[in-house]
């Protein structure tokens, strides 16, 4: 359960976004989703590999020619 402290003076806006900002930081979203359809381990796997290998040539330090 998350708390946030609504301090004296301060608006709704920023308390919200707060505990929006926190909500996103446990995961709790990303975990359900995850867990909506069953994905076998090798399938999971091979997709992180992939991504590894995008982001890799994407943001790497190449230097190239």
């Amino acid at each position: 359960m998350l708390i946030i402290n609504v301090k004296d003076n301060e608006s709704i806006d920023k308390a919200l976004k707060r505990f929006k900002k926190k909500f996103e930081k446990t995961g709790v979203l990303r975990q359900l989703r995850s867990r909506t359809a069953f994905q076998k381990p090798s399938v999971k796997r091979r997709t992180e590999i992939i991504k590894a290998a995008y982001k890799e040539k994407m943001y790497g330090n190449h230097t190239e020619q």
